[in-house]
């Protein structure tokens, strides 16, 4: 297995000197994903959770629902310069009659540790359908439980304490139980690992949980969320646009800036109570009067 972090000399300038030290950094590598011994994709991740990363990715993209269409997953014998394996390429067996999608039409497999889903050819390509949509789980979250998930995050991330340097997701009941965490220089390959840990676990769809990132909320961890029945996704961060639009055309609850007993409710706010147990007002009052459901006098 490869390594997680790495030392690697500095030079540690202050206002009155300088000095030569080692420093602990994430590894990034990247992990081929295979599928009957063809290349399908490419990610730049950090080393760990290979396994669970593969899976997630495989259900978020839409080619898997479940681990019942997984036969097996392994490592390939991929050597590097020093002559040992370098860990970095996975071969998926698929059960019959799980077919792949037309790679070369909707997208290019080839995602980088900041975005995974720069290779997308087109919105409508990302806009895939889920089996396990959210719309229809009515799970409450207390306010008070998502204001104190970043503090439980926080002291989950045990590489971050080494490094500084990657980012975290966090799976939680709907009343802040942690079920597990994901760390990886990737924010997306973080969700995956963590949904992954989910196939493998058969916990798809996650119902009743809150996916907890730790920056921001893109349309690619949105639609992870979704692909995986997540009814609430949290971020400390801010959402961007296409996030939120997707939210609200899904039955996701989104919460963006969650910072301690603050945070923004941009979508499907009826599922988080205040501390009068009342769902605090929808959201939802502009598509409703976009699709004419309800008009202004």
């Amino acid at each position: 297995m490869g390594r997680v972090t790495a030392r690697v000399p500095v030079t540690r300038i202050s206002e009155t000197s300088y000095t030569a030290r080692p420093d602990t950094v994430v590894v990034e590598e990247p992990l081929e994903i295979r599928v009957d011994s063809v290349p399908l994709a490419v990610t730049m991740r950090t080393p760990g959770s290979d396994v669970e990363l593969a899976h997630g990715f495989l259900l978020t993209e839409g080619i898997v629902s479940g681990r019942e269409d997984i036969v097996s997953i392994r490592y390939c014998n991929s050597v590097g310069e020093d002559g040992r394996n370098t860990y970095n390429v996975l071969d998926v067996d698929l059960a019959a009659g799980v077919s792949l999608p037309e790679t070369g039409i909707e997208r290019n497999f080839y995602t980088t540790s900041s975005c995974g889903v720069c290779g997308k050819a087109s919105l409508e390509a990302i806009r895939q359908r889920t089996v396990h949509s959210p719309a229809s789980d009515r799970t409450n979250v207390d306010s008070a439980t998502i204001a104190g998930l970043p503090k439980a995050l926080r002291s989950a991330q045990k590489v971050f304490d080494a490094t500084g340097g990657l980012h975290a997701a966090g799976l939680f009941t709907a009343d802040g139980q942690l079920l597990v965490v994901r760390e990886d220089v990737g924010r997306h390959n973080a969700v995956d690992k963590l949904i992954g840990w989910a196939v493998e676990q058969g916990r798809v769809p996650l119902r009743g949980t809150i996916l907890l990132v730790s920056g921001r909320a893109s349309f690619e961890l949105a639609q992870k969320a979704v692909m995986a029945g997540i009814p609430v996704l949290a971020a400390v961060s801010a959402p961007s646009s296409l996030a939120i639009d997707l939210a609200r055309e899904t039955g996701l609850t989104l919460i963006g800036f969650l910072r301690g007993a603050t945070m923004n409710l941009y979508a499907n706010a009826d599922r988080v109570l205040e501390s009068r147990g009342r769902s605090y007002p929808s959201t939802q009052i502009g598509d409703a009067i976009r699709t004419g459901a309800v008009r202004l006098a």
